[in-house]
Protein backbone atom coordinates (compact mmCIF):
# COMPACT_ATOMS: atom_id res chain seq x y z
CA UNK A 1 0.00 0.00 0.00
CA UNK A 2 0.74 3.54 -0.53
CA UNK A 3 0.35 7.21 -0.63
CA UNK A 4 2.00 9.91 -3.17
CA UNK A 5 2.26 13.45 -2.69
CA UNK A 6 4.19 14.49 0.61
CA UNK A 7 4.79 10.85 1.98
CA UNK A 8 8.33 10.54 3.80
CA UNK A 9 10.37 7.61 1.73
CA UNK A 10 11.96 5.04 4.09
CA UNK A 11 14.73 5.01 0.95
CA UNK A 12 17.27 7.35 -0.70
CA UNK A 13 17.03 8.19 -4.42
CA UNK A 14 19.75 5.91 -5.21
CA UNK A 15 17.89 3.07 -3.42
CA UNK A 16 14.90 4.00 -5.00
CA UNK A 17 16.89 3.86 -8.45
CA UNK A 18 18.14 0.62 -7.49
CA UNK A 19 14.69 -0.67 -6.78
CA UNK A 20 13.44 0.46 -10.14
CA UNK A 21 16.35 -1.34 -11.84
CA UNK A 22 15.31 -4.51 -10.55
CA UNK A 23 11.85 -4.37 -11.49
CA UNK A 24 10.79 -6.45 -14.35
CA UNK A 25 10.43 -4.73 -17.84
CA UNK A 26 6.74 -4.41 -17.74
CA UNK A 27 6.77 -2.35 -14.79
CA UNK A 28 9.31 -0.04 -16.04
CA UNK A 29 7.91 0.65 -19.17
CA UNK A 30 4.33 1.70 -17.50
CA UNK A 31 3.18 5.28 -19.09
CA UNK A 32 3.66 8.42 -16.96
CA UNK A 33 1.33 10.22 -18.64
CA UNK A 34 -1.35 10.03 -20.78
CA UNK A 35 -0.28 10.67 -23.86
CA UNK A 36 1.84 7.73 -23.25
CA UNK A 37 -0.88 5.66 -22.89
CA UNK A 38 -1.55 2.92 -25.36
CA UNK A 39 -5.13 1.40 -25.90
CA UNK A 40 -8.68 1.66 -24.80
CA UNK A 41 -9.53 4.43 -27.22
CA UNK A 42 -13.21 3.79 -26.80
CA UNK A 43 -12.72 6.14 -23.92
CA UNK A 44 -9.78 7.70 -23.82
CA UNK A 45 -9.78 8.94 -27.03
CA UNK A 46 -10.03 12.41 -28.01
CA UNK A 47 -13.31 13.79 -26.88
CA UNK A 48 -14.19 10.33 -24.94
CA UNK A 49 -15.53 10.61 -21.29
CA UNK A 50 -12.39 9.69 -19.64
CA UNK A 51 -10.53 12.10 -21.05
CA UNK A 52 -12.91 15.24 -20.12
CA UNK A 53 -12.90 14.33 -16.55
CA UNK A 54 -9.18 13.78 -16.84
CA UNK A 55 -8.76 17.73 -18.26
CA UNK A 56 -11.34 19.11 -16.41
CA UNK A 57 -9.80 17.21 -13.03
CA UNK A 58 -13.30 16.42 -12.64
CA UNK A 59 -12.77 12.99 -11.47
CA UNK A 60 -15.80 10.94 -10.41
CA UNK A 61 -15.45 7.46 -8.47
CA UNK A 62 -14.03 4.65 -11.33
CA UNK A 63 -14.18 0.97 -11.60
CA UNK A 64 -11.70 -0.31 -14.07
CA UNK A 65 -12.73 -4.12 -15.67
CA UNK A 66 -10.64 -5.86 -17.72
CA UNK A 67 -8.44 -9.33 -18.42
CA UNK A 68 -4.99 -8.40 -17.04
CA UNK A 69 -2.08 -6.63 -18.89
CA UNK A 70 -4.36 -4.45 -20.52
CA UNK A 71 -3.46 -1.28 -18.56
CA UNK A 72 -5.63 -0.84 -15.58
CA UNK A 73 -3.30 -0.08 -12.77
CA UNK A 74 -1.26 1.52 -15.71
CA UNK A 75 -3.97 3.66 -16.42
CA UNK A 76 -5.02 4.65 -12.31
CA UNK A 77 -0.80 5.54 -11.84
CA UNK A 78 -0.94 8.10 -15.03
CA UNK A 79 -4.40 9.65 -12.97
CA UNK A 80 -1.80 9.99 -9.70
CA UNK A 81 0.79 11.62 -11.78
CA UNK A 82 -1.83 14.08 -13.31
CA UNK A 83 -4.69 14.69 -10.66
CA UNK A 84 -4.15 17.50 -7.86
CA UNK A 85 -5.45 15.09 -5.46
CA UNK A 86 -3.82 12.84 -3.08
CA UNK A 87 -3.33 9.60 -4.31
CA UNK A 88 -3.48 6.38 -1.71
CA UNK A 89 -2.91 2.80 -3.10
CA UNK A 90 -4.78 -0.87 -1.31
CA UNK A 91 -4.49 -4.34 -2.97
CA UNK A 92 -7.37 -5.95 -1.65
CA UNK A 93 -6.02 -9.65 -0.80
CA UNK A 94 -3.94 -7.41 1.51
CA UNK A 95 -5.85 -5.05 3.02
CA UNK A 96 -7.82 -5.11 6.32
CA UNK A 97 -11.15 -2.89 6.96
CA UNK A 98 -8.59 -0.95 9.33
CA UNK A 99 -6.46 0.16 6.05
CA UNK A 100 -9.78 1.44 4.77
CA UNK A 101 -10.72 3.40 7.81
CA UNK A 102 -7.10 4.73 8.19
CA UNK A 103 -7.40 6.12 4.71
CA UNK A 104 -10.75 7.76 5.51
CA UNK A 105 -10.01 9.45 8.28
CA UNK A 106 -6.74 10.89 6.82
CA UNK A 107 -9.06 11.93 3.76
CA UNK A 108 -11.50 13.40 5.31
CA UNK A 109 -9.21 15.45 8.09
CA UNK A 110 -7.25 16.45 4.74
CA UNK A 111 -10.41 17.83 2.83
CA UNK A 112 -11.59 19.55 6.56
CA UNK A 113 -8.30 21.37 6.80
CA UNK A 114 -6.69 22.00 3.44
CA UNK A 115 -9.66 21.22 1.01
CA UNK A 116 -7.53 18.56 -1.14
CA UNK A 117 -9.39 15.08 -2.48
CA UNK A 118 -8.23 12.60 -1.72
CA UNK A 119 -8.17 9.44 -5.05
CA UNK A 120 -7.88 5.72 -3.36
CA UNK A 121 -6.87 3.02 -5.91
CA UNK A 122 -7.94 -0.48 -4.55
CA UNK A 123 -6.47 -3.23 -7.06
CA UNK A 124 -8.20 -6.30 -7.24
CA UNK A 125 -11.16 -4.89 -5.67
CA UNK A 126 -13.54 -7.89 -6.07
CA UNK A 127 -11.71 -9.79 -3.42
CA UNK A 128 -12.84 -7.19 -0.63
CA UNK A 129 -16.29 -8.78 1.18
CA UNK A 130 -19.27 -7.23 1.30
CA UNK A 131 -18.30 -5.62 4.70
CA UNK A 132 -14.99 -4.12 3.28
CA UNK A 133 -16.81 -2.76 0.26
CA UNK A 134 -19.39 -1.32 2.68
CA UNK A 135 -17.25 0.62 4.45
CA UNK A 136 -16.07 3.06 1.47
CA UNK A 137 -19.78 3.91 0.58
CA UNK A 138 -20.68 6.55 2.40
CA UNK A 139 -17.43 8.01 2.03
CA UNK A 140 -17.83 7.66 -1.68
CA UNK A 141 -21.01 9.17 -2.25
CA UNK A 142 -20.54 12.21 -0.04
CA UNK A 143 -17.28 12.93 -2.27
CA UNK A 144 -14.38 12.83 0.74
CA UNK A 145 -12.80 10.05 -1.23
CA UNK A 146 -12.71 9.23 -5.20
CA UNK A 147 -12.00 5.73 -5.72
CA UNK A 148 -10.57 4.02 -8.60
CA UNK A 149 -11.15 0.42 -8.29
CA UNK A 150 -9.72 -2.77 -10.32
CA UNK A 151 -11.24 -5.83 -11.13
CA UNK A 152 -11.05 -8.79 -13.35
CA UNK A 153 -14.19 -9.64 -12.60
CA UNK A 154 -17.40 -8.09 -13.92
CA UNK A 155 -18.29 -5.49 -11.27
CA UNK A 156 -21.87 -5.77 -11.51
CA UNK A 157 -21.31 -9.58 -10.23
CA UNK A 158 -18.41 -9.38 -7.92
CA UNK A 159 -18.75 -5.31 -6.32
CA UNK A 160 -21.72 -4.15 -3.76
CA UNK A 161 -24.50 -2.47 -6.41
CA UNK A 162 -24.57 0.57 -4.33
CA UNK A 163 -20.72 0.70 -5.09
CA UNK A 164 -21.22 0.25 -8.77
CA UNK A 165 -24.06 2.96 -8.84
CA UNK A 166 -21.66 5.11 -7.33
CA UNK A 167 -18.92 4.82 -10.11
CA UNK A 168 -18.53 5.00 -13.33
CA UNK A 169 -17.43 1.91 -14.78
CA UNK A 170 -14.33 1.48 -17.55
CA UNK A 171 -14.68 -1.72 -19.75
CA UNK A 172 -10.93 -2.09 -20.78
CA UNK A 173 -10.46 -4.69 -23.79
CA UNK A 174 -7.72 -6.47 -24.84
CA UNK A 175 -4.62 -4.51 -26.54
CA UNK A 176 -4.59 -5.03 -30.41
CA UNK A 177 -1.66 -6.14 -32.38
CA UNK A 178 -0.93 -2.80 -33.50
CA UNK A 179 -0.94 -1.64 -29.69
CA UNK A 180 1.29 -4.03 -28.86
CA UNK A 181 3.96 -3.94 -31.47
CA UNK A 182 4.18 -0.12 -30.38
CA UNK A 183 4.81 -0.74 -26.73
CA UNK A 184 7.82 -3.47 -27.97
CA UNK A 185 9.22 -0.87 -30.32
CA UNK A 186 9.12 1.74 -27.32
CA UNK A 187 10.86 -0.99 -24.92
CA UNK A 188 13.31 -1.93 -27.63
CA UNK A 189 14.36 2.29 -27.79
CA UNK A 190 14.30 3.50 -24.35
CA UNK A 191 17.72 3.92 -22.59
CA UNK A 192 15.73 5.29 -19.72
CA UNK A 193 13.14 2.81 -18.61
CA UNK A 194 13.83 0.21 -21.36
CA UNK A 195 16.33 -1.87 -23.53
CA UNK A 196 17.61 1.07 -25.53
CA UNK A 197 20.83 1.26 -23.82
CA UNK A 198 21.76 -2.67 -25.52
CA UNK A 199 22.00 -3.02 -29.57
CA UNK A 200 19.20 -4.70 -30.21
CA UNK A 201 18.20 -5.76 -33.59
CA UNK A 202 14.89 -6.87 -33.44
CA UNK A 203 13.54 -9.10 -36.23
CA UNK A 204 10.02 -7.30 -37.37
CA UNK A 205 8.26 -10.69 -37.81
CA UNK A 206 9.46 -11.89 -34.21
CA UNK A 207 7.71 -8.45 -32.80
CA UNK A 208 4.61 -9.00 -34.36
CA UNK A 209 4.88 -12.97 -33.32
CA UNK A 210 5.00 -11.86 -29.61
CA UNK A 211 1.62 -9.36 -30.48
CA UNK A 212 -0.16 -12.49 -31.68
CA UNK A 213 1.19 -14.80 -29.16
CA UNK A 214 0.55 -12.52 -25.81
CA UNK A 215 -3.66 -12.39 -26.72
CA UNK A 216 -3.63 -8.80 -26.26
CA UNK A 217 -1.73 -8.72 -22.86
CA UNK A 218 1.08 -6.40 -22.18
CA UNK A 219 2.72 -7.70 -19.50
CA UNK A 220 3.09 -10.92 -21.16
CA UNK A 221 4.61 -9.67 -24.53
CA UNK A 222 7.07 -6.53 -22.87
CA UNK A 223 8.07 -10.26 -20.51
CA UNK A 224 8.41 -12.40 -23.44
CA UNK A 225 10.74 -9.24 -24.94
CA UNK A 226 13.09 -8.91 -21.79
CA UNK A 227 13.47 -13.26 -21.35
CA UNK A 228 14.56 -13.00 -25.36
CA UNK A 229 16.88 -9.97 -25.31
CA UNK A 230 18.56 -11.01 -22.26
CA UNK A 231 19.05 -14.68 -22.83
CA UNK A 232 20.65 -13.90 -26.15
CA UNK A 233 22.55 -11.62 -24.41
CA UNK A 234 24.28 -14.01 -22.11
CA UNK A 235 25.06 -16.36 -24.60
CA UNK A 236 26.82 -14.00 -26.72
CA UNK A 237 29.03 -12.68 -23.75
CA UNK A 238 29.67 -16.15 -23.10
CA UNK A 239 30.87 -17.02 -26.85
CA UNK A 240 33.21 -13.71 -26.49
CA UNK A 241 34.17 -14.71 -23.13
CA UNK A 242 34.11 -10.74 -22.44
CA UNK A 243 31.10 -9.22 -20.70
CA UNK A 244 31.24 -6.70 -23.39
CA UNK A 245 29.05 -4.58 -25.58
CA UNK A 246 27.47 -7.27 -28.09
CA UNK A 247 24.77 -6.82 -30.45
CA UNK A 248 21.88 -8.98 -29.70
CA UNK A 249 20.17 -10.49 -32.42
CA UNK A 250 15.87 -10.84 -31.13
CA UNK A 251 14.84 -12.86 -34.13
CA UNK A 252 11.29 -15.17 -34.50
CA UNK A 253 13.36 -18.46 -33.22
CA UNK A 254 14.42 -16.50 -29.96
CA UNK A 255 11.20 -14.84 -29.84
CA UNK A 256 9.18 -18.40 -29.99
CA UNK A 257 11.69 -19.94 -27.30
CA UNK A 258 10.99 -16.93 -25.33
CA UNK A 259 7.10 -17.09 -25.05
CA UNK A 260 7.06 -21.08 -25.76
CA UNK A 261 3.64 -22.08 -25.69
CA UNK A 262 0.35 -19.72 -26.19
CA UNK A 263 -1.69 -19.28 -23.04
CA UNK A 264 -4.89 -19.43 -23.61
CA UNK A 265 -7.20 -16.75 -21.26
CA UNK A 266 -10.15 -18.60 -19.70
CA UNK A 267 -11.73 -17.81 -16.83
CA UNK A 268 -14.03 -20.95 -15.85
CA UNK A 269 -16.95 -19.06 -13.95
CA UNK A 270 -16.31 -15.62 -14.88
CA UNK A 271 -17.24 -14.00 -18.27
CA UNK A 272 -15.27 -15.73 -20.17
CA UNK A 273 -17.22 -18.89 -19.78
CA UNK A 274 -20.41 -17.47 -19.50
CA UNK A 275 -19.69 -15.16 -22.85
CA UNK A 276 -18.15 -18.32 -25.19
CA UNK A 277 -20.82 -20.84 -23.84
CA UNK A 278 -23.53 -17.66 -25.61
CA UNK A 279 -21.22 -17.41 -28.54
CA UNK A 280 -21.57 -21.80 -28.83
CA UNK A 281 -25.41 -21.42 -28.37
CA UNK A 282 -25.95 -18.67 -30.85
CA UNK A 283 -23.58 -19.39 -33.04
CA UNK A 284 -25.88 -23.21 -33.23
CA UNK A 285 -28.71 -21.43 -33.27
CA UNK A 286 -27.92 -19.13 -36.18
CA UNK A 287 -26.55 -21.89 -38.29
CA UNK A 288 -23.20 -21.42 -38.81
CA UNK A 289 -20.40 -24.50 -38.32
CA UNK A 290 -17.80 -22.47 -38.21
CA UNK A 291 -17.96 -19.87 -35.57
CA UNK A 292 -19.64 -22.87 -33.90
CA UNK A 293 -16.39 -25.36 -33.91
CA UNK A 294 -14.24 -22.30 -33.58
CA UNK A 295 -16.07 -21.38 -29.83
CA UNK A 296 -15.97 -25.00 -28.94
CA UNK A 297 -12.30 -24.66 -29.63
CA UNK A 298 -12.15 -22.49 -27.44
CA UNK A 299 -13.83 -23.39 -24.95
CA UNK A 300 -11.82 -26.79 -24.86
CA UNK A 301 -8.48 -25.20 -25.07
CA UNK A 302 -9.25 -23.01 -22.54
CA UNK A 303 -9.62 -25.90 -19.95
CA UNK A 304 -13.68 -26.06 -19.84
CA UNK A 305 -15.44 -29.18 -18.26
CA UNK A 306 -16.43 -30.87 -21.52
CA UNK A 307 -19.51 -31.94 -19.40
CA UNK A 308 -20.89 -28.48 -19.58
CA UNK A 309 -20.11 -27.94 -22.88
CA UNK A 310 -22.02 -31.40 -23.95
CA UNK A 311 -25.17 -29.87 -21.73
CA UNK A 312 -24.67 -26.58 -23.69
CA UNK A 313 -25.22 -28.39 -26.95
CA UNK A 314 -27.76 -30.83 -25.80
CA UNK A 315 -29.78 -27.73 -24.88
CA UNK A 316 -29.47 -26.35 -28.01
CA UNK A 317 -30.81 -29.22 -29.82
CA UNK A 318 -33.69 -29.37 -27.63
CA UNK A 319 -34.60 -25.78 -27.22
CA UNK A 320 -33.54 -24.32 -30.98
CA UNK A 321 -33.66 -27.37 -33.32
CA UNK A 322 -36.65 -29.35 -31.54
CA UNK A 323 -39.14 -31.51 -33.96
CA UNK A 324 -37.51 -30.13 -36.66
CA UNK A 325 -35.17 -32.72 -36.52
CA UNK A 326 -35.43 -35.21 -33.49
CA UNK A 327 -31.85 -36.21 -34.21
CA UNK A 328 -30.49 -33.42 -33.18
CA UNK A 329 -31.65 -34.45 -29.71
CA UNK A 330 -30.39 -37.96 -29.90
CA UNK A 331 -26.98 -36.96 -31.32
CA UNK A 332 -26.69 -34.20 -28.72
CA UNK A 333 -27.28 -36.89 -25.48
CA UNK A 334 -24.94 -40.05 -27.33
CA UNK A 335 -22.46 -36.62 -27.37
CA UNK A 336 -23.32 -36.49 -23.44
CA UNK A 337 -22.26 -39.59 -23.03
CA UNK A 338 -19.80 -40.25 -24.99
CA UNK A 339 -17.18 -37.40 -23.99
CA UNK A 340 -18.24 -38.68 -20.14
CA UNK A 341 -16.97 -41.83 -21.29
CA UNK A 342 -14.10 -41.82 -23.28
CA UNK A 343 -12.42 -38.21 -21.81
CA UNK A 344 -10.22 -36.23 -24.17
CA UNK A 345 -8.66 -35.27 -26.48
CA UNK A 346 -10.92 -37.92 -27.80
CA UNK A 347 -14.55 -36.09 -26.65
CA UNK A 348 -13.94 -33.34 -28.80
CA UNK A 349 -14.53 -35.54 -31.61
CA UNK A 350 -18.33 -36.33 -30.62
CA UNK A 351 -18.65 -32.86 -29.41
CA UNK A 352 -17.72 -31.39 -32.79
CA UNK A 353 -20.31 -33.82 -34.49
CA UNK A 354 -22.89 -32.39 -32.06
CA UNK A 355 -22.62 -29.34 -32.32
CA UNK A 356 -22.27 -29.07 -36.42
CA UNK A 357 -25.06 -31.18 -36.50
CA UNK A 358 -27.12 -28.64 -34.43
CA UNK A 359 -25.88 -25.73 -36.28
CA UNK A 360 -26.67 -27.31 -40.44
CA UNK A 361 -30.41 -29.27 -38.71
CA UNK A 362 -33.50 -27.18 -39.49
CA UNK A 363 -34.67 -24.95 -36.66
CA UNK A 364 -37.49 -24.74 -34.62
CA UNK A 365 -38.37 -23.72 -30.92
CA UNK A 366 -42.35 -24.33 -31.15
CA UNK A 367 -41.98 -27.13 -28.62
CA UNK A 368 -39.72 -24.81 -26.39
CA UNK A 369 -42.33 -21.82 -26.94
CA UNK A 370 -44.93 -24.57 -25.90
CA UNK A 371 -43.17 -25.72 -22.32
CA UNK A 372 -42.40 -21.88 -21.57
CA UNK A 373 -46.27 -20.66 -22.46
CA UNK A 374 -47.63 -23.78 -20.26
CA UNK A 375 -45.17 -22.98 -17.46
CA UNK A 376 -45.80 -19.39 -17.31
CA UNK A 377 -50.03 -20.40 -17.22
CA UNK A 378 -49.19 -22.65 -14.38
CA UNK A 379 -47.24 -20.39 -12.50
CA UNK A 380 -49.67 -16.93 -12.64
CA UNK A 381 -53.29 -18.60 -13.70
CA UNK A 382 -55.60 -20.40 -11.50
CA UNK A 383 -54.58 -24.58 -10.87
CA UNK A 384 -57.03 -26.41 -13.18
CA UNK A 385 -57.94 -30.26 -11.60
CA UNK A 386 -57.78 -33.10 -14.10
CA UNK A 387 -60.66 -33.77 -16.03
CA UNK A 388 -62.53 -36.90 -14.18
CA UNK A 389 -62.37 -38.66 -17.55
CA UNK A 390 -58.49 -38.69 -16.87
CA UNK A 391 -57.97 -39.30 -13.97
CA UNK A 392 -56.68 -42.93 -12.50
CA UNK A 393 -58.84 -45.62 -12.74
CA UNK A 394 -56.31 -48.31 -11.58
CA UNK A 395 -57.46 -48.84 -7.94
CA UNK A 396 -61.82 -50.25 -6.86
CA UNK A 397 -63.24 -47.36 -5.76
CA UNK A 398 -62.57 -45.34 -8.79
CA UNK A 399 -64.99 -47.52 -10.76
CA UNK A 400 -67.84 -46.59 -8.02
CA UNK A 401 -66.87 -42.77 -8.37
CA UNK A 402 -66.96 -43.28 -11.59
CA UNK A 403 -63.48 -41.88 -12.67
CA UNK A 404 -62.55 -42.88 -16.00
CA UNK A 405 -65.84 -44.39 -17.12
CA UNK A 406 -66.07 -42.13 -19.75
CA UNK A 407 -62.44 -42.17 -21.19
CA UNK A 408 -62.15 -43.35 -24.92
CA UNK A 409 -59.12 -45.49 -25.51
CA UNK A 410 -57.92 -44.11 -28.94
CA UNK A 411 -56.58 -47.33 -30.23
CA UNK A 412 -60.44 -48.89 -30.10
CA UNK A 413 -60.72 -46.03 -32.95
CA UNK A 414 -59.80 -45.77 -36.48
CA UNK A 415 -56.68 -44.27 -37.52
CA UNK A 416 -55.96 -44.88 -33.47
CA UNK A 417 -57.59 -41.15 -32.61
CA UNK A 418 -60.98 -40.21 -31.03
CA UNK A 419 -62.14 -36.70 -30.25
CA UNK A 420 -62.15 -35.99 -26.92
CA UNK A 421 -61.74 -33.44 -24.29
CA UNK A 422 -57.56 -33.95 -22.79
CA UNK A 423 -57.50 -29.86 -21.69
CA UNK A 424 -59.72 -28.83 -18.20
CA UNK A 425 -62.99 -27.86 -19.56
CA UNK A 426 -62.30 -24.21 -18.64
CA UNK A 427 -59.30 -23.98 -20.71
CA UNK A 428 -59.19 -22.75 -24.37
CA UNK A 429 -55.05 -23.01 -25.34
CA UNK A 430 -53.12 -23.72 -28.50
CA UNK A 431 -49.31 -24.27 -26.94
CA UNK A 432 -47.35 -26.17 -29.88
CA UNK A 433 -47.54 -24.07 -32.79
CA UNK A 434 -45.36 -26.71 -35.04
CA UNK A 435 -43.76 -24.63 -37.73
CA UNK A 436 -43.22 -26.01 -41.65
CA UNK A 437 -39.10 -26.28 -41.10
CA UNK A 438 -37.73 -30.29 -41.53
CA UNK A 439 -39.76 -32.91 -39.84
CA UNK A 440 -41.99 -30.85 -37.87
CA UNK A 441 -44.38 -30.15 -41.16
CA UNK A 442 -44.90 -33.62 -41.25
CA UNK A 443 -46.53 -33.02 -37.82
CA UNK A 444 -47.96 -30.06 -38.13
CA UNK A 445 -49.90 -31.62 -41.43
CA UNK A 446 -50.92 -34.98 -38.91
CA UNK A 447 -52.39 -32.35 -36.22
CA UNK A 448 -53.97 -30.76 -39.24
CA UNK A 449 -55.69 -33.91 -40.33
CA UNK A 450 -56.74 -34.60 -36.59
CA UNK A 451 -58.46 -31.26 -36.37
CA UNK A 452 -60.46 -31.71 -39.67
CA UNK A 453 -61.42 -35.23 -37.94
CA UNK A 454 -62.67 -33.20 -34.80
CA UNK A 455 -64.58 -30.97 -36.79
CA UNK A 456 -66.36 -33.60 -39.00
CA UNK A 457 -67.38 -35.41 -35.25
CA UNK A 458 -68.78 -31.75 -34.16
CA UNK A 459 -70.88 -31.40 -37.48
CA UNK A 460 -72.12 -35.15 -36.90
CA UNK A 461 -70.40 -36.95 -40.12
CA UNK A 462 -68.95 -39.52 -37.61
CA UNK A 463 -66.12 -40.30 -39.43
CA UNK A 464 -64.33 -41.03 -36.39
CA UNK A 465 -65.58 -44.93 -35.62
CA UNK A 466 -64.75 -47.85 -33.26
CA UNK A 467 -63.15 -50.91 -34.38
CA UNK A 468 -65.12 -53.40 -35.20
Amino acid sequence: MGEHKGRTTLFSGAEQANLRAASPLAVRMRPRRLDEFVGQQHFLGPDQLLTRMLEADRLSSLIFYGPPGVGKTSLAAVIANRTKATFSSLNAPAATVQDIRRIIAQARDRLATSGARTVLFIDEIHRFNRAQQDVLLDDVESGVLILIGATTENPFFSINSPLVSRSTVFRFELLGEQDILKLLDKAITDVERGLGRYDIEAARDALKFLAVMCDGDARKALTALEVGVFSQRARASGKNGKDKPTKIKFNLDVAKESIQQKTIAYDGTGDTHYDLASALQKSMRGSDPDAAVYWLARMLAGGEDTRFIARRIAVCAAEDVGNADPMATVLAAAAVQISEFVGLPEAQLALAQAAVYVACAPKSNASSSAIWKAMSDVKNEPIRRVPKHLKDSHYRAAKKAGIGADYKYPHNFKDGFVPQRYLPEEMEKEYYVPTDRGHEKNMKRYLQMLQSLIEESKHGQGSVVQKD
